[in-house]
């Protein structure tokens, strides 16, 4: 029986809740993943002319890693707060500093007008998106996780999780319109900069939507809790951090996360940002041939995941997210192959099915990782596990793998890359416990009480 803390809202709250961490987690995906797209197609010739294209290349993704880096921190500061003061207040925070930065980088001056200042300045900026993006995420699949019922929780909650296509399918589609409609010149000059200042428009729509939204009713009651101790007992010992308190009861949970994000992550990358070098350079593709390949599969990625949300809500989380980590290492050499025969039919094939197989482990992710923690260290477990994880996944996945092609003129050492990343998955998700059904509060007095509660026990 669900606690009243759990208990379900109605179908109209719940859509409005859903669409808010939708439409906030689409516009900080889209502005994350449009640097991305530009650190592929011009930022090597406008923030590193002096290298050679792929030594360009190699240090614009260097920039884009950089972001990734900046994401446990705001992992760690996000969660503490997220966890103390509520998910609302963090994620309308994380969306102004998201939308800031990207509006910030339209405007940046290139090496050509102030010479090496120029790359420092867009790394800065960098690090701010990938702070913001590093508490974003937790935030945003926990408000919809804590409002829904368990019964249909990996369906609604995988709803943010369409927010990484989306914005995929948005900051490509902005792209793909711009290099179709002007010269190179006139792109390179000055038609770069209006999709990142296109950001500060969009943040303004995020932001009147996230600010209608309640925060989570099995927060509250946890706060509420938390309060009443402090004033029953004043002189009672201050309440442990989130941090200390994952560590305590969730470290091994983390480390399942952390592992079950590895070939999400990686394979992610490589076929969405790596493969826009990839087939422009290697396969003898056109660019505007790479941009339009990303962005139908991308809209199909967004429509999958919900469906393999749903399943996960009937099978399980498990063996949805093995479904997909076996998928995407099954897939990588088929995949280069068919990148390598140079149609765009081939690529479009190549990399939509390597998303599909993505949504099979990211649809589940948000509820998976939700109902591994308990709620007043849900924030910052679910966020330390997923961002650190990035750390080693996707920061350095579009590098490596550029690395790779330069060192051995070959798709092969990328396809093991991947493949080992695959293994490690699904390593960490047979390890892990079947969450599925499992009410979001049970165990949260427990715990608060200082009653040992095992982390991993069935419940």
């Amino acid at each position: 029986m669900s606690s009243p803390a759990s208990a379900p809202p109605a179908p109209a709250s719940l859509k409005r809740i859903v669409a808010a961490s939708l439409i906030g987690t689409t516009i900080e995906w889209y502005d994350f993943f449009l640097y991305g797209s530009a650190a592929a197609l011009v930022f090597n010739r406008l923030f590193f002319p002096d290298s050679d294209p792929l030594v360009g290349t190699l240090l614009s993704f260097l920039t884009y890693a950089v972001g990734f880096a900046a994401r446990p921190l705001g992992a760690l500061v996000f969660g503490h707060y997220g966890d103390r003061l509520g998910r609302k207040k963090l994620l309308v925070l994380s969306l102004l500093l998201m939308g800031g930065a990207t509006f910030a980088i339209g405007l940046l001056p290139t090496h050509a007008s102030i010479g090496s200042a120029a790359p420092v300045l867009l790394t800065v900026l960098r690090l701010v998106q990938g702070f913001a993006l590093g508490g974003e995420w937790g935030g945003a699949v926990l408000l919809v996780s804590e409002h829904g019922d368990a019964e249909r929780r990996g369906f609604w909650a995988s709803w943010p999780q369409t927010g990484a296509p989306a914005g995929q399918l948005l900051a490509t589609g902005v792209l793909a319109a711009l290099t179709a409609l002007l010269s190179d010149a006139a792109f390179t000059s000055w038609g770069w900069r209006v999709p990142f200042l296109l950001s500060g428009v969009l943040v303004l729509v995020g932001l009147w939507i996230r600010l209608s939204v309640d925060e989570s009713p099995v927060f509250k009651a946890a706060l509420e809790r938390a309060e009443a101790r402090r004033a029953a007992a004043p002189e009672a010992e201050a309440e442990r951090t989130p941090l200390v308190a994952v560590l305590r009861h969730h470290w091994r949970d983390v480390l399942i996360a952390m592992g079950a994000r590895m070939a999400e992550n990686i394979s992610y990358y490589v076929v969405t940002a790596f493969i826009l070098v990839y087939a422009t350079t290697s396969a003898g593709l056109g660019k505007q041939a790479a941009l339009n390949a990303v962005l139908i599969a991308s809209a199909v990625h967004f429509a999958v995941i919900p469906g393999w949300g749903a399943l996960s809500d009937r099978i399980g989380r498990r063996p949805v997210y093995l479904v997909g980590a076996v998928g995407v290492g099954l897939w990588m050499f088929p995949f280069f192959a068919l990148v390598d025969q140079g149609g765009f039919g081939y690529l479009l094939l190549a990399v939509t099915v390597g998303l599909v197989l993505h949504g099979a482990m990211y649809a589940p992710q948000a509820a998976f990782f939700a109902e591994m923690f308990a709620t007043r260290m849900r924030y910052s477990g679910a966020s330390i596990g997923a961002q650190f994880a990035s750390v080693a996944a996707g920061a350095p996945a579009p590098l490596i793998a550029t690395a790779l092609l330069a060192e051995y003129d070959s798709s092969t050492p990328i396809s093991l890359y991947v493949i080992a990343a695959a293994l490690l998955t699904v390593v960490a998700v047979v390890c892990a416990r079947e969450t599925r059904n499992r009410d979001l509060a049970e165990g949260d007095e427990e715990r608060e009480a200082g009653v040992p509660v095992p982390a991993d026990a069935e419940r």
